[in-house]
């Protein structure tokens, strides 16, 4: 027998044509929550017994109560589910009221292109951004802001009017030739300043590129699995995608005999996302050989290869071999902090100049006077100093959040690839068992960590979760760790603990 909440639900989902399943299922419940059709403090029913009644999987519903709470409609009470909020948020306000019901609510939500549609309806972002266990999130309280705003204040007291103007010519020069001579002894990277383009980040430098370099219905390889925004670009920008296997040994670059060759192949030697491998030799060789004779170009995101805690740095793809078909793509959201929203682009020669052009005439370059802070922090060694003192933060967290996973857990959970190095890692986890539902089930009681499966293009048996320990301390991190230990036994990952055993 069906609750009164899903009959509601399942009368107004026919009302509501556009869209995902995901997206109508989340809208409905969002309007009968702010409408006052579900009283507030009242218990929602369980997600299994939701999506039995509405014949939907238990994901879709698990998704859709993440996004109600995320968005504060509801809340989760430990050990007895999840309920509509007291309060409801400031945007509820404004909702239609129960005298509106006789309109259908599709007349009441904008109309979608399908383009838009396709991307709301593959969105992955996480409202979730801090905390115990985000993965890829740095310790931005660390960062010596105080050094920093006092160089951006004396910078700013007299601008030059060139900072305060839209930039046309890839971005600030002194930052433009400070990347330059950092990338060469860090990296490898075989450049000059003016191959480098200043974009707010690595998702404008992928639709960059992409636009420019690529047409509608041309194929492209991402790796297997990978980052599911270079993903959601790549799809949006109307190219064929081709999710290439990833193994120890980094991406598989095989292309099969009616297949075509790829106009670019995005991937992450130093530091492969999100499993950790690195690109081996014989593999760099192979992906450079073949996009030169297929004339591909390769696009690498060395997203976060300053934090290597152990054993030598793995050189850029870039600076493998002179005049490499190679597009390198860096970020300062990794080593400084996301909200900087600057990255970088380092492109050949050839290929300066027009994506200067195109940069200029899609997005109209700003934040130059933060630009210029930025490259004199970096040039009078702040820079490095911030690297080396996080990158021995980071491996202290990363060492503590290990031992938790081999002593409450044992070595079935250890990271699938235990490479000491970068923000996160990847907690094993058996053989087809749900990690998504795992992951929804700890979100709710507080801890924040991501599936392993949804980065996967196609679907596939491994399962783990993603641990980011970057902005956790270890009080923090030892709670958080407890909680999630919690919801493996909860989710029958674990056997339940005697009554006399001692909990972390």
């Amino acid at each position: 027998m069906r609750s009164l909440y899903a009959d509601h639900v399942l009368e107004r989902l026919q009302f509501m044509p556009e869209g995902t399943l995901q997206q109508r299922l989340l809208a409905c419940m969002q309007a009968a929550i702010a409408e006052g059709i579900f009283p507030r403090a009242t218990r929602l029913p369980a997600t299994r017994d939701m999506a039995r009644e509405l014949s939907v999987s238990r994901n879709t519903v698990l998704n859709v109560y993440e996004n109600l709470m995320s968005q504060g409609y509801v809340t989760a009470r430990t050990g007895s589910g999840t309920w509509i909020a007291e309060t409801l948020p400031e945007g509820c306000l404004n909702s239609p009221r129960s005298g509106d019901l006789n309109m259908p609510l599709v007349a009441k939500t904008a109309a979608i292109s399908k383009r838009g549609a396709s991307l709301l309806g593959h969105a992955n972002a996480s409202p979730y951004q801090w905390g115990a266990f985000v993965p890829g999130a740095p310790d931005v309280t660390q960062f010596p802001h105080k050094l920093f705003s006092q160089i951006q204040a004396r910078l700013n007291r007299e601008p030059d009017v060139d900072r305060l103007i839209y930039s046309s010519n890839g971005g600030c020069p002194h930052l433009r030739q400070a990347l330059a001579e950092y990338l060469s002894v860090a990296r490898s990277v075989h450049a000059d300043a003016d191959q480098i383009i200043i974009t707010e980040g690595v998702h404008q430098a992928v639709d960059l590129v992409t636009r420019v370099l690529c047409d509608p219905g041309d194929p492209v390889w991402i790796e297997e699995p990978g980052y599911w925004g270079t993903r959601n670009l790549l799809r949006i920008n109307g190219l064929k995608i081709q999710a290439m296997p990833v193994d120890e040994q980094g991406i598989r670059p095989e292309i099969a005999s009616r297949s075509r060759a790829p106009k670019m192949i995005f991937v992450t030697p130093s530091h492969q996302y999100p499993l950790g491998v690195h690109l081996s030799l014989e593999r760099r060789k192979q992906l450079l050989d073949l996009a030169r004779k297929h004339k591909s170009w390769l696009v690498e995101d060395d997203y976060d290869s300053e934090f290597r805690f152990a054993g030598q740095p793995y050189p850029s793809l870039q600076g493998f071999e002179t005049d490499a078909p190679v597009i390198y793509m860096g970020t300062f959201s990794k080593t400084l902090y996301p909200a900087l929203r600057l990255g970088y682009l380092v492109v050949p020669k050839a290929l300066a100049q027009p994506l200067r052009v195109a940069a200029a005439e899609l997005y109209r370059g700003g934040h130059l006077l933060v630009q210029r802070a930025l490259a004199e922090f970096i040039q009078k060694g702040h820079y490095m100093a911030h690297i080396r003192r996080m990158r021995k933060l980071y491996s202290q967290r990363r060492r503590f959040l290990v031992s938790l996973i081999e002593r409450y857990l044992g070595q079935d959970f250890m990271p699938l690839v235990n490479h000491e190095a970068g923000l996160h890692l990847v907690m094993n986890l058996p053989v087809g068992c749900d990690d998504v539902a795992i992951a929804a089930l700890a979100l709710r009681r507080g801890v924040k960590v991501r599936p392993l499966s949804q980065y996967y293009m196609h679907p596939q048996e491994r399962r783990g979760l993603l641990l980011g320990y970057a902005c956790v301390d270890e009080r923090q991190c030892q709670d958080a760790f407890g909680v999630l230990k919690a919801c493996l036994i909860e989710a029958g990952i674990l056997a339940r603990p005697e009554s006399r055993t001692v909990q972390i």
